[in-house]
């Protein structure tokens, strides 16, 4: 498709959580989004810049100047936008997903295959978000109903002792090979008490633990990487890595067994498939998880995972928090994030 000069304007989105979100950050009522629209003649494309407030790299107050700057230079040569924006990785995807969009002939088909016509979808996690022990035993009797054979619980919050006798009970009642427990602990664990919590959480024969410890500890998490017995993914520590020397130096430093990749918060799809090269040449595993994006951004995730046929089960199932979320064709069916092609997306609210 040739296309005239493009046009850019971007706005913002609050998301409203139907209940709120709890991790060991701290528990999550809404959270804002930026969407970012061209168009170019009759031609139209939409992307999302997921900021992750307190999260993201590009958490800076300059970040709506520097999606200004892209909306003023958006006829740039997209590599020299690219650079321009390395610092801001939530910018690049959203730019990453609106040129893909205008460019097709379909504004919600950016990879065209068998996930957007219907036939297949892409096995996930349940997540069960923190809470009260009832809470979070209410969310995994309605994920286990939903079909899901993967939960991913995060922990952290609470007493220690109380979440092993949850997710021990939950084990009790399910074999390793009836249902996959994964975990997220969110930087929750200390130097003193990591070893020994991974120790016993490892008798449960959970799949792995996201980010025990907080980001930044890299002898520490090498460390734990090396002597846990229980397999362990980094999450929050590859955000900021924005040189590929750096993030190659990063992997072989700490050796992890996984490495967890969020588009919006690593620099999108050249940036994820740029740690994702790096981790199969070290033989490190990896799965793509969304990071609370709206459906516009979910769907970008899926529609770029899917081709890859990653052999592990994938973190995208955070569409369905939100109350006010983008009304998409995307719906969860017996694990798998699924696409209904005949189902029109609503783009009301983006005007």
């Amino acid at each position: 498709m040739t296309l005239q000069k493009i046009n850019a304007q971007f706005s913002s989105y609050l998301l409203n959580f139907k209940r709120p979100g709890g991790t060991s950050r701290g528990v999550l009522h809404q959270k804002e989004t930026f969407f970012l629209q061209l168009s170019s003649g009759q031609a139209k494309g939409y992307g999302e810049c997921a900021l992750f407030r307190g999260l993201s790299a590009d958490d800076r107050p300059e970040y709506e100047a520097k999606m200004a700057w892209l909306c003023d230079n958006i006829n740039q040569p997209v590599d020299t936008l690219l650079e321009e924006l390395r610092e801001f990785p939530s910018i690049q995807f959203g730019l990453e997903q609106a040129l893909l969009s205008l460019h097709s002939e379909t504004p919600f088909v950016l990879f065209p295959s068998d996930f957007t016509a219907g036939i297949a979808g892409i096995p996930i996690n349940g997540l069960i978000w923190m809470g009260s022990i009832d809470f979070m035993k209410s969310q995994i009797t309605e994920k286990l109903a939903q079909g899901f054979t993967t939960l991913k619980l995060k922990i952290g919050a609470l007493n220690f002792e109380e979440e092993y006798e949850l997710l021990a009970a939950l084990r009790k009642r399910f074999s390793v090979k009836d249902l996959t427990l994964r975990v997220d602990a969110n930087g929750a664990f200390n130097e003193e008490d990591a070893l020994e919590k991974l120790k016993r959480l490892s008798d449960l024969d959970l799949h792995s633990i996201e980010q025990p410890v907080k980001a930044g500890q890299r002898e520490l998490m090498r460390r734990l990487c090396e002597e846990s017995p229980l397999a362990i993914a980094l999450d929050e520590e590859l955000i900021g890595v924005f040189k590929a020397e750096d993030k190659a130096n990063l992997l072989r430093d700490i050796k992890p067994q996984y490495i967890i990749l969020k588009p919006s918060l690593v620099g999108g799809m050249k940036g994820t498939d740029e740690w994702i090269h790096l981790a199969e040449g070290m033989e490190i595993g990896w799965w793509i998880t969304s990071a609370l994006e709206s459906n516009i951004g979910l769907n970008a995730i899926a529609q770029y995972t899917y081709p890859k046929h990653a052999p592990l089960v994938q973190g995208l199932g955070t569409g369905g928090v939100f109350s006010n979320n983008i009304v998409s064709p995307l719906f969860i069916k017996e694990g798998a994030l699924c696409l209904n092609p005949k189902k029109e997306w609503n783009t009301a609210c983006l005007k």
